[in-house]
């Protein structure tokens, strides 16, 4: 674990040294993901047998907490791709020969995304039917729909997009740029993350070879998934983590001509900053020991998951309050780019969306409290 966290720590000092400029300009930097190519990063979550490091979900925690401390929206790109191949690797969802295809895919550089949310449906987590389609096509399958927040954009190398054949739900592996597939830049302007390229993607008749179909028809069987909320909770606090940082730098570097020293030898700004510490601490703490808990047999799973679920919801909702906090320490400089607490205060705001989350996540909670009450 020791080496992927290092090369986590790595990569968040050089991502750091653009996260500014990309943000301002809402650009992913080519730079961050040629980096992500090259280290092997995005391989931590697949299998040793297939290339991979084959890490586990605590170790990806760790790591992705690391890497957003430098930029959440970059760190986020390898969320998505460390959420792949982990609940791949669990699940098992496709033929194995396909899965080998794909985690070769990734061991060789590419960058992958499931592609599943749509204007009409919003997220695929809250059920409902998708309206992008496959048909059959003499060379295998036709594609056309409209899909939405694609974290990667154009870097992307290939697409899992979710989908219906006829009334099946399936998975077709789809090329990036592939003719028919069109990027609209819809998030360069977004309140948060505005480097992570998460744009909408049109296809208009994408003809897609036969044997790129991974999946097709429902599995109710499915265990809960916890590697998209880790990963996703990792991001937020992290850059939880960075904006402490940021503020405790500020302080040691603010001095006052009033006071002549330091604002961080102010007893009323050390409790502030330790009111800070306190819930990161906390709320990392909850998110590795969840993390650590994760795997068994499917039924350990789903016992397991109103944990995974507390621990995401948890670790957001830390991510926005200290970086709400961190402004008000900072005062009126921090609303302006001469630091970059209000990017981390923007950008923990996403984490409130992903889901699980709000009276969803809590009510599991509640409700596996309640059983385990009676």
């Amino acid at each position: 674990m020791l080496a992927a966290f290092d090369l986590a720590q790595r990569l968040a000092a050089d991502f750091a040294t653009r996260a500014d400029a990309a943000d301002r300009q809402g650009c992913l930097p080519p730079e961050d993901v040629r980096a992500l190519r090259e280290s092997g990063y995005l391989t931590l979550s697949v299998p040793r047998e297939y290339g991979g490091h084959g890490l586990s979900l605590r170790d990806c925690v760790a790591a992705q907490l690391e890497l957003a401390q430098g930029s959440a929206s970059s760190a986020l790109v390898a969320a998505m791709q460390l959420h792949v191949f982990g609940s791949a690797a669990e699940n098992r969802p496709w033929p194995e020969a396909q899965f080998e295809r794909v985690c070769r895919l990734a061991v060789s550089g590419g960058v992958i995304n499931a592609v599943a949310s749509e204007p009409e449906l919003g997220s695929p987590s809250r059920g409902g039917q998708f309206a992008t389609t496959a048909a059959p096509h003499p060379a295998g399958w036709t594609v056309n729909g409209h899909k939405t927040w694609i974290t990667g954009g154009a870097h992307l190398t290939h697409l899992l997009v979710r989908l219906n054949i006829a009334d099946d739900p399936a998975v077709l592996l789809v090329p990036n740029h592939a003719p028919g597939i069109e990027w609209v830049e819809t998030w360069r302007d977004a309140l948060s993350l505005r480097a992570s390229d998460s744009h909408d993607v049109y296809f208009r008749e994408v003809v897609v070879p036969d044997d790129h179909l991974l999946e097709r028809g429902a599995n109710p069987q499915r265990p809960p998934e916890a590697w998209f909320p880790m990963m996703i909770a990792s991001v937020y606090l992290g850059a939880g983590i960075a904006a402490r940082n940021a503020v405790i730098r500020y302080a040691l570097e603010r001095v006052p001509t009033a006071l002549g020293k330091p604002i961080a030898t102010l007893p009323g700004i050390q409790r502030q900053i330790g009111d800070i510490d306190l819930a990161l601490q906390i709320a990392q703490q909850f998110l590795l020991d969840a993390a650590s808990g994760w795997g068994g047999s499917p039924d350990d799973r789903r016992r397991h998951y109103p944990r995974i679920v507390a621990a995401k919801y948890a670790a957001t909702e830390t991510a926005a309050s200290v970086t709400d906090k961190a402004l008000r320490i900072a005062g009126g400089t921090s609303i302006t780019h001469a630091l970059p607490l209000e990017r981390f205060f923007r950008d923990t705001r996403a984490g409130l969306m992903h889901p699980p989350s709000g009276d969803l996540a809590l009510e599991l909670i509640g409700r596996q409290a309640i059983e385990g009450f009676q």
